[in-house]
């Protein structure tokens, strides 16, 4: 097992829990909370019984402040580079992960919105304040955010809250699509747990390469996303899971997938 100084992880049938444990700086990331996570990551991507990731904060406040400012004391263009290409990597990691859901409580700013961002799924309680807030520090977000905003919400609004720096509570992001839902505060838990264990039990191998064909495919012309879907649909005609999933069907059963 390995131990932790920035983070806590946490396996419940199937499903892996990574808690930022910062909250005396808000969770606000470093470099050994980067590394943590990814190394978090590899973990879970490891375990066969890991269906699905879960993100969340530890402490009342915040799910994220974003990065912490020690982190841009001696920075300069060459290790700022460096800086920015390693969270990007982390970013990019979580996004081409297992199935994974971010749960929102407080502040979910900067870094923590771009983590955010990368996940699949984004549930917030009634007291998030979402935004990438990096424009009032004179610099712009740098672990994907400028790119992977654009996509979820469109180039105009981005643009409005990357150069204008604003925050939003949880309804305005709800109804920009910037989150899939809001729920009240006590309520965040379950409705979390209850996503990812419906996410445990479907088909492994389905779920990854449908994230896989809308990942890529959707960064394509639609000719060539076309083509990975179809790629994608002969791999899983293979598999033990679509004749588990079609025989359930005809038998009216719950199916069980066991990802091969």
């Amino acid at each position: 097992m390995v131990r932790y100084e920035t983070i806590t992880t946490q396996r419940d049938n199937g499903v892996e829990w990574i808690s930022l444990n910062r909250p005396h700086r808000l969770n606000a990331f470093n470099m050994d909370m980067i590394d943590e996570l990814s190394t978090a990551l590899d973990e879970a991507e490891a375990k066969e019984d890991v269906r699905c990731i879960v993100f969340q904060g530890v402490g009342d406040r915040a799910f994220s402040a974003g990065a912490d400012l020690m982190m841009f004391a001696d920075l300069n263009q060459d290790s700022a580079v460096a800086a920015s290409e390693k969270g990007q990597r982390l970013m990019s990691k979580i996004e081409a992960s297992k199935p994974s859901i971010v749960a929102i409580h407080g502040f979910c700013l900067g870094g923590g919105l771009e983590l955010a961002l990368a996940c699949d799924f984004r549930i917030a309680d009634e007291s998030a304040i979402l935004g990438n807030t990096e424009i009032n520090l004179g610099i712009i977000p740098g672990w994907g955010g400028t790119q992977r905003l654009c996509r979820i919400i469109g180039l105009a609004k981005a643009k409005e809250l990357v150069l204008l720096g604003d925050r939003l509570n949880a309804e305005e992001a709800v109804k920009m699509g910037l989150v899939h839902k809001v729920v009240p505060i006590q309520e965040l838990q379950n409705m979390v747990a209850n996503l990812a264990r419906k996410l445990t039990e479907g088909p492994p191998v389905a779920i990854k390469l449908a994230k896989t064909a809308m990942n890529e495919g959707s960064q394509l012309p639609q000719s060539e996303g076309l083509k990975i879907e179809s790629q994608a649909f002969g791999v899983l005609a293979t598999t033990e899971d679509v004749v588990e999933g079609i025989s359930a069907f005809f038998e009216k059963r719950k199916p069980e997938f066991k990802g091969k």
